[in-house]
């Protein structure tokens, strides 16, 4: 059973830093692509990051660009999304993702495993 399990949400000033982690299990993680998605209140869920299995491509919404960086060690089946400067419009529920697909999907409904989320909140 596939598992991914994200943790590090909380609540932070605006430019503020935060450290997600997502933990997974149930797949062989080097074989997968890993994104992490994002959805506000009342908003669509969003794309924010992806890497490559090897780690060595990555993709960014040009929202987060130069404030995010994601990254994945897979000797220990785990991604990474450090979040720096964070804004108030960065508050969300994020989730992470995997695909086995070769490209960088950015995509949600092409991801094929979710985690169940963790919150950030940005306040002002």
């Amino acid at each position: 059973q596939v598992q991914m399990v994200e943790s590090g949400g909380g609540l932070v000033e605006a430019g503020g830093s935060l450290r997600l982690s997502c933990a997974v299990s149930g797949v062989t993680f080097s074989r997968y692509a890993m994104g992490w998605f994002r959805q506000a209140p009342g908003k669509e869920r969003e794309f924010v990051a992806v890497i490559s299995w090897s780690g060595r491509a990555t993709h960014y919404a040009d929202s987060v660009k130069g404030r995010f960086t994601i990254s994945r060690d897979n000797a220990k089946n785990t991604g990474y999304l450090e979040m720096n400067s964070l804004k108030p419009e960065d508050t969300a529920i994020y989730y992470c993702a995997a695909t086995s697909a070769q490209e960088l999907i950015t995509t949600a409904e092409d991801m094929y495993y979710w985690g169940k989320g963790t919150l950030v909140t940005v306040s002002s």
